[in-house]
């Protein structure tokens, strides 16, 4: 193993912050793995993984098992770790910018594509080692003129020229689910077997340059502009990876869900020996654009008759919001027929919030597809 620090860049003197990175592996190996939990810093049940996968990775480094290089950042977010107030954790977005730290990573798909144009050729695996290589450059060029956007630029060099991408995110209170692209769902189906990813949620480009799309819009529209004439592989493939709820910090499930990534980097090559059989898939795929937001119009006290993992038919119950002053109650009803993997923590609600997610099969909406 070798341990790497990258300093970011500090805001005021005496404020310095890292992040560390773990290499396991062959530097030079088959592919390059990268997995990283905690983006958002009040997301633990990924950082707890993370601890669990490092050990294992250890052991089969010692064993002479790993085919490939994987890189592990366990604390991908060391900015919003440290923000808490008044003993309230408030990790998803920087205090100072008000962004999400799992928004708005560097767009390069343009410049690396003028950059590249008139070097591609017949030969796909130079193609994408052409690409890979003005990636890197590209990263390299950049400077950040704020803590934030050092993190940001850190994480995407620590990923660029990999093979695949894990980011291991949780919800508020979910069961386990994960989102990627349709043109990479067959890559994953595995791992959300092996997961137990109650659904699956596909879109190509969910819009706000997440850390995942970040590198596979920029393949994407690389093999747009240039497949026509080319053989343009897809370089990388990107997995958000949601851990159930912010509560399900427990070792059993850690390990559990450690157990499945070995499994998966084995059948997927990373790691020698003989691939576990693969579970069935729970749910099935479905569009991230048939996701229904489901809101209140009203605020009041929340009381949820749905659950996580349960099936919904159209229009039925999700909630009740009972205001305690005039006695009025609210019946609060999906609209669409789907999976509730979501629900919100809070149990006050404003009027406006959304209070669930449900995975409906038809898409419907268009343009943002994430969460604030």
């Amino acid at each position: 193993m070798r341990h790497q620090k990258h300093d970011l860049l500090a805001p005021l003197p005496g404020t310095a912050r890292q992040i560390h990175s773990f290499h396991f592996g062959p530097a030079s190996g088959k592919g390059k793995i990268y997995i990283q939990s905690s983006l958002h810093a009040d997301e633990m049940p990924g950082m707890l993984v993370a601890w669990h996968l490092k050990q294992r990775l250890a052991e089969l480094e010692a064993a002479g098992r790993l085919r490939s290089e994987i890189v592990l950042v366990p604390v991908a977010n060391p900015v919003g770790l440290e923000q808490v107030l008044m003993d309230v954790p408030l990790g998803r977005y920087e205090l100072e910018s008000g962004q999400n730290f799992n928004r708005w990573f560097v767009d390069l798909s343009e410049e690396v594509g003028n950059e590249i144009e008139g070097q591609l050729g017949d030969d796909p695996r130079h193609n994408l080692e052409l690409i890979r290589t003005s990636l890197r450059n590209a990263l390299a060029r950049q400077s950040a003129s704020t803590q934030l956007q050092s993190q940001r630029l850190t994480l995407q060099r620590l990923a660029c020229d990999a093979d695949m991408v894990l980011d291991l995110h949780c919800d508020f209170e979910a069961v386990a689910h994960l989102y990627t692209t349709p043109e990479a769902w067959p890559q994953v189906e595995p791992l959300a077997r092996y997961i137990g990813a109650e659904a699956s949620l596909l879109a190509t480009d969910s819009g706000g340059q997440s850390f995942d799309e970040c590198f596979t819009l920029l393949w994407w529209q690389v093999k747009e502009r240039f497949g026509e004439h080319f053989d343009i592989p897809l370089g990388s493939f990107s997995v958000t990876v949601e851990l159930r709820g912010q509560g399900d910090v427990y070792h059993p499930l850690a390990s559990n869900d450690c157990q499945a990534l070995i499994d998966y980097l084995i059948h997927f090559g990373a790691i020698a020996g003989e691939a576990a059989p693969l579970p069935e898939l729970p749910y099935p795929a479905t569009p991230l654009a048939g996701v229904e937001p489901v809101a209140t119009p009203v605020g009041g006290l929340l009381v949820f008759t749905a659950r996580p993992g349960q099936y919904l038919e159209a229009g039925q119950l999700i909630a009740e919001v009972i205001d305690p002053i005039n006695d009025q109650v609210t019946p609060i009803h999906c609209t669409a027929a789907g999976l509730m993997y979501a629900r919100s923590l809070r149990r006050m609600a404003t009027a406006g919030m959304v209070i669930a997610h449900v995975a409906g099969t038809e898409a419907y909406r268009s343009g943002y597809l994430l969460s604030p």
